[in-house]
């Protein structure tokens, strides 16, 4: 530890959450060296620049990097607090089983240059018990150090817990403010962990237990979950029934004690969307609720496929226009997006047809290769598309004018443009979501 009481840290992981932890920890005065696999990656940063698409994030990296306080590697370096912030997928067993490989690499990489009075905090989304299994793997490399909760002296290192809890687009201020809870493998790593938050976080941060923080992080997304399944059947079951499903929340809303959420085209993104399987993971026999909430929320992407396959159909040769492929409004990121999904599905049918509106892309992704379909501007899908189907919400779509749109046929998944109006087969049609 230095004199002046920053720390040396170690960002393991520079993605989307990665990146921003290390920028807003060098921006307090800590010496930061980030870890990544990728060359490219790591010359990047170096060069003040960013690879990912987040607000105010490309100022902040050039600011630290030409300060001096953040610099990016390939290989592990000796540091006083580890934080590591590597994926946790799936295993690609068809079960959504978590795969805890890259947290288990990063921390073999960890463990062969510790040291007495060093701290590790793990920030990847993981399943309860993933904490105390890096703990018990470090262990094992590292028979000199005293580790917690396996010693009755004073431990030689911190492990510890803490979840990110931010909103892509919004990352570097919620980093900053919102509240994080702290879990330690003993309370001494809680605190120790807590000195090291408390430099860079105005949130309030609470300590816990390493596993209760751990299922709290599954527990908020597995929450959000089930309640975007609740309006996305809802939309369905409108659908079914010739409803206008944003009239109905609307109304419902009004309600003192009710608030559903706005429908859409399915979940997506690496936390909502994959989350809740950690939990049905760990107790597969008392998790009906979420499990049947994930499977609602997966029928609802087949469910838009469906409809918007049909209108298609039933227009024979009129252009069609896909607007958005991000998971949510206002950001580049594709992970488990739900309208990825339907738009590729439309391509690889409709192919030369089928027109991709998707401003956070310079280029479709790989699974629109050989279909025909074309990445396009939301200009020209006006001027020259009969069929809208609405996928993202963002920005730019929003503020498209009525009657810029008021003679296509519109599949509005998301809900943006209610003044649109009309009968089935007629322009201006608006379907349920």
């Amino acid at each position: 530890m230095r004199g002046d009481n920053k720390p040396n840290t170690c960002v393991i992981g520079l993605g989307y959450i990665g990146l921003p932890t290390a920028a807003i920890i060098a921006r307090a005065n800590c010496p930061v060296t980030g870890i990544d696999v990728s060359q490219t990656v790591v010359d990047t940063i170096n060069r003040g620049e960013i690879h990912i698409e987040e607000v105010d994030l490309d100022g902040l990296v050039r600011g630290v990097v030409q300060r001096g306080t953040l610099k990016a590697s390939t290989q592990i370096v000796p540091a006083d607090v580890f934080v590591i912030a590597v994926p946790t997928p799936f295993e690609k067993d068809g079960n959504h089983t978590p795969d805890t490989s890259y947290v288990m690499s990063a921390a073999t990489e960890v463990a062969g240059v510790l040291k007495q009075g060093d701290t590790i905090i793990l920030e990847s989304t993981s399943p309860v018990g993933t904490t105390e299994a890096m703990r018990d793997m470090i262990a094992g490399l590292r028979p000199d150090l005293k580790m917690p909760g396996k010693t009755d002296g004073t431990p030689d290192i911190s492990i510890a817990y803490c979840p990110e809890r931010v909103l892509p687009g919004k990352i570097l201020e919620e980093l900053t403010h919102n509240d994080r809870s702290i879990g330690g493998i003993t309370p001494r790593c809680a605190r120790k962990a807590l000195a090291f938050y408390k430099q860079f976080v105005r949130g309030t941060c609470v300590t816990t237990d390493a596993r209760s923080a751990e299922m709290t992080k599954l527990v908020e997304n597995a929450y959000r979950d089930v309640n975007i399944a609740f309006a996305n059947e809802l939309s369905m079951i409108s659908d079914a029934m010739g409803l206008d499903v944003w009239e109905v929340i609307k109304l419902a809303n009004r309600h003192p004690r009710v608030n559903i959420l706005q429908p859409g085209p399915g979940v997506g993104g690496h936390c909502i969307a994959v989350d809740p399987y950690f939990i049905i993971h760990g107790a597969p026999d008392h998790s009906p609720l979420i499990r049947t909430g994930r499977e609602v929320n997966d029928a609802k992407m087949h469910h838009v496929v469906a409809a918007a396959s049909k209108l298609i159909e039933d227009n024979p040769g009129v252009p069609v226009a896909c607007l958005g492929l991000a998971f949510k409004a206002n950001i580049d990121d594709f992970r488990e997006s739900p309208a990825r999904f339907i738009a590729g599905k439309i391509a690889r049918r409709f192919g030369e047809r089928v027109k991709i509106v998707e401003p956070y892309a310079s280029a479709l992704p790989l699974e629109f290769d050989n279909t025909g379909a074309e990445l396009v501007d939301i200009d020209f899908a006006l001027e020259n598309c009969g069929i809208l189907i609405v996928l993202v919400d963002h920005d730019i779509f929003k503020v498209v004018p009525a009657q810029e749109r008021g003679g296509a046929l519109v599949y509005d998944t998301r809900g943006i443009w209610p003044n649109t109006a009309g009968q089935p087969g007629k322009p201006g049609l608006r379907l349920a979501s």
